[in-house]
């Protein structure tokens, strides 16, 4: 083999090495586009509406009991306490209902936290309305402060009727700039 078939190989080697890695590197840039799409199809992940939905008169379905669960998480680098008051609530489609949640900054400093919410099964996320939580907003807390927090949400009595229990989840992350 001459030199010159030996460097055709590697420059052929190397071309080929590039388009890998411009490949990989737009497959993976194209994953969060992708991973929304799947989700909006599948109904997975059931990512709720960041802003408060208007208090609309449904027709209250007393026929129908729907089961609700509240579970709540920390984000390992929050330094807090925080929980449901109430870690199950059988509700009525239509009708208006308040929970509250529980949070402490369990440090001497001041914190920032954001609740984000997630609704499972994904698909039940958008009769899931609620018209006031502390999700919407950052919470500030100053040392050691504790809080009770409302959300007051309802239930589509549009649901689906194979839908019986709704768990309604909550991680809180310590959003507070480090200085």
């Amino acid at each position: 083999m001459n030199t010159d078939d030996l460097q055709q190989k590697n420059a052929r080697l190397v071309r080929n090495l590039v388009l890998v890695v411009v490949a990989m590197f737009g497959f993976g840039f194209a994953l969060v586009p992708l991973y929304d799409v799947l989700c909006d199809i599948t109904g997975l992940n059931g990512k709720v509406a960041a802003t408060a939905a208007k208090e609309v008169v449904y027709p209250i379905d007393n026929s129908r009991e729907v089961t609700v669960e509240f579970i709540t998480s920390l984000n390992e680098s929050a330094p807090m306490l925080f929980r449901s008051e109430t870690k199950k609530l059988i509700v009525h489609p239509g009708e208006y209902y308040t929970v509250n949640f529980y949070a402490e900054n369990l440090t001497d400093k001041p914190m920032v936290a954001q609740a984000i919410p997630s609704i499972s099964p994904g698909l039940a996320a958008e009769y899931f309305k609620k018209t006031e939580c502390f999700c919407f907003t950052e919470q500030t807390f100053k040392p050691r402060e504790g809080r009770t927090m409302p959300v007051r949400f309802v239930v589509n009595p549009d649901l689906p009727k194979q839908y019986k229990t709704i768990t309604l989840a909550y991680t809180f992350f310590d959003n507070t700039k480090t200085q």
